[in-house]
């Protein structure tokens, strides 16, 4: 991938938005008509759309699949659960607890099938500030990523800007597929004592493993979600 022309693309559909050629509610080209114009791969595109997500100039729905949601409001995996939260009305915070180099053995619910020796973890909570004082833990995370190129640096160098995704998708890995699954999980000590909570409480556990089109590991996460903000739910069928 050029990044010269993932910027070209990124600086011209953003004159584009700017200028009005793209009013609110219009849906872009497509991917292909896309990469036709520019002269690159459909995977440069998904980069630089990628990019304008994180700019919030535009939004992409799958429409199917799973999807998590938040006191009523669905959590966009494409966006991002930061902008995703953004958009909720409620006022939510992440708080980074460490960032460090893991063996695969550390790594909790990772697939069988995905290549990975060691992994770069990022721990973080979120915080959702329901009164002028009052701030509550919601959710507790372990993202981990391949300790490869400018990632295995981020122990030292943090996160870009604070995200994840925005982290991911300058170090070359946008994520176009995965799963994801989901059970109940009773909180141990050390989850309890972060979360605010009983050793032992009931949270929803989701694990997703993201891949890049060409098939590269892009991310593992485990979240811990408070029950009374969080819910899974699923679509299904084609859309007509």
């Amino acid at each position: 991938m050029s990044p010269g022309k993932r910027q070209q693309i990124v600086d011209t559909l953003t004159r584009r938005i700017r200028d009005g050629h793209y009013r609110p509610g219009d849906k872009l080209d497509g991917e292909l008509r896309l990469a036709e114009e520019f002269d690159v791969s459909r995977g440069t595109v998904r980069q630089a759309l990628s990019e304008l997500q994180h700019q919030r100039l535009i939004v992409t729905e799958t429409g199917r699949g799973s999807f998590v949601i938040f006191d009523g409001h669905q959590l966009s995996q494409e966006r991002g659960w930061a902008q995703s939260l953004a958009g909720t009305g409620s006022t939510v915070a992440v708080a980074v607890l460490g960032i460090e180099r893991v063996q695969r053995s550390e790594i909790p619910l990772l697939p069988e099938d995905v290549r990975l020796e060691q992994g770069i973890a990022v721990r973080r909570v979120r915080l959702l500030r329901s009164g002028k004082d009052t701030v509550e833990p919601i959710s507790f995370e372990c993202a981990t990523l391949p300790a490869e190129g400018r990632l295995a640096e981020l122990p030292e160098t943090g996160l870009i800007q604070g995200s994840i995704s925005q982290t991911l998708v300058q170090a070359g890995y946008l994520s176009t597929r995965g799963t994801q699954s989901a059970d109940v999980h009773a909180l141990d000590e050390r989850e309890a004592e972060i979360l605010g909570h009983d050793a032992g409480t009931a949270f929803l556990r989701t694990a997703r493993t993201s891949f890049t089109d060409d098939g590269r590991f892009a991310e593992h996460v485990v979240s811990l979600l408070d029950p009374r903000h969080f819910t899974l739910a699923s679509n299904f069928g084609e859309e007509r």
